[in-house]
Formats: structure tokens, sequence, C-alpha cells
């Protein structure tokens, strides 16, 4: 795996971002220049892009982060959308090849810089969006660069801290015990629109809801019930902000038992209800590529 060395002791320049929805389905990314750092997340579709001699295909829940001085330019048509976020660093850094099965020890042992591989899948991508569009927001209101930078930070960071529990966990588990979380996982996400229970998931895999409850606890530090209602907080918040889906409608496509039943729950967690959140971060920033 392809890792930057980003400097830990810095605080990352801002220089632009957006969010890009192709126009049509024959959309291919022009070929330009990179002279700075490029951070890219999937939302939708598939990208085809390569830089330099590399090609990559970036999927829906993707990053990649593209290293300046290349060029990059579009391999195929791409119906697709995406967030970028441009910035630099200030200092020197590097890049290393790590073979995956070293990669927890690794980042576990670095500690002047921050490995952040070129291209993996976001464990949260939701989390990820909301801090994007917040520096959005904070872009379109003429915050002071000082503002947009620590955002920028805050940014990287989170994606570092996201990769660095998922390759902790990994490290720190039997492989029976990692499958079984991973395939918890996937399961809540891709039955996200399911009224999900903690015993439906237990019959579902086979095992004692108390072992599995208790399992999900010893690796996350969340017991499975709240993994499931943070799991659907996080994919609320993200389609309050990057969709027009009227929030009667999020509340049928997360499984709740209607409208009234989703709100007092979401304002249970978040302090706000999804209208208050949702015009928190209405600006959004739409550049094309």
């Amino acid at each position: 795996m392809y890792v930057f060395e980003l400097p830990s002791d810095t605080i990352y320049e801002y220089m632009l971002t957006g969010k890009f929805q192709a126009p049509s389905q024959d959309w291919i990314h022009q070929e330009s220049p990179l002279s700075d750092y490029e951070l890219i997340v999937m939302t939708e579709g598939t990208l085809y892009i390569a830089y330099e001699k590399e090609s990559f295909v970036v999927e829906t829940g993707d990053f990649l982060l593209l290293p300046p001085g290349g060029v990059r330019k579009g391999t195929k048509s791409s119906d697709c959308a995406f967030y970028w976020l441009h910035f630099i660093t200030g200092q020197t850094t590097s890049a290393k090849e790590i073979p995956d099965a070293l990669l927890p020890a690794y980042i576990a042992a670095s500690s002047q810089k921050i490995p952040i591989p070129r291209h993996g899948t976001i464990p949260n991508q939701e989390k990820l969006v909301i801090l994007m569009k917040q520096l959005q927001d904070e872009v379109k209101n003429n915050y002071p660069a000082c503002g947009l930078n620590t955002m920028t930070t805050t940014i990287l960071m989170e994606l570092y801290g996201q990769y660095y529990i998922r390759t902790q966990r990994a490290s720190s588990i039997k492989d029976v015990q990692k499958q079984l979380y991973y395939d918890i996982v996937d399961y809540v996400k891709l039955n996200i629109s399911k009224n999900l229970k903690v015993a439906e998931i237990a019959t579902h895999f086979g095992y004692n809801q108390k072992y599995l409850s208790h399992l999900f606890a010893t690796i996350t530090g969340t017991p499975l019930k709240q993994f499931i209602l943070s799991t659907k907080i996080d994919a609320a918040n993200f389609m309050l902000t990057d969709t027009n889906k009227s929030i009667s409608k999020i509340s049928q496509e997360l499984g709740f038992l209607d409208n009234h039943n989703f709100t007092r729950t979401y304002k249970s967690v978040t302090g706000l209800s999804p209208s208050e959140y949702r015009n928190s971060f209405a600006k959004r920033m739409l550049f094309d590529k």
C-alpha cells in the first residue's frame, strides 16, 4: 500500500474546495496538472482517473489522495459525484510502500508523521462529508484563513483517525471475531432502511445476542444497539446536508416508525431538529472539474 507521510506538527493550509456532480454520464475528468495536494471523497458512482503512470478506480465510499507535481486525467467516462479539497502542507513530505499486513504496526509506530494511504475505503464516509460541508459553509461565509486552515487540518485528521482506528482494531482481535465484526458492520449499513434490532442481527448470524453485544462493545467501546443508532444518525446527517430529500423521505429510508419518531430521536442525539441541522449546512459549493 502506497502511504503518504504527512507532518503531524502543522496546520495544513486550505487552498480550494467544492462538490462536483458530473453533468452527464459521458463526463471524463479533464487532463490537468496538480500544484498542491488533492483529496477526493466519492459520494456517488465511480471515478476513473489516472495520475502519472497509475490508474485508479475510485468507488462510492472511497477516498483518493494525490500529491502535487503530477498530471491527472480521466481514463473513462464517469457518472459520479464527489467532494474535493486542495491543500498544502508547508513542510517536506514523503511516501512509502507499506505491505498491507504491516500497516497496523507501521501506523502504531508513527509519531512524527501522519500516515495516510493514497487510496482506500472510508470507514465512516458520512462523518467526513459533514466536515467537508462545514468547510464549504465557512468559505461561503468568508471565515478567516486560520479557520479554513484549521478545518482542513480537522478533515485530514479525521481521515487519519478513521484509518488508524480500523487498522488498530484489525490487529487486536482474532480473525474469526474480526470477520464477524466486519460482517455485522456491513449488515447494518446494507439494512439501514430497516428498523434493526440486536436480536434480529444475532439471529441472522446465528450467535447469542449477549455475545454479539459484548463482542461489539469490546472492539469498539460502543454497544451494538448504540452503533445501529449512530449509523442511522450519520446517514441522516449526510442526507440532510448532501441531498434535497424531504425529512419525511429520510425518515422512511432510515427505517424509523414515522416522521415524529425520527425527529424526536434525532434531536435527542444531536440536540437539533433535522430542519435545524439542515439549515446549519445549507450552502453547497458546486464546481466543475
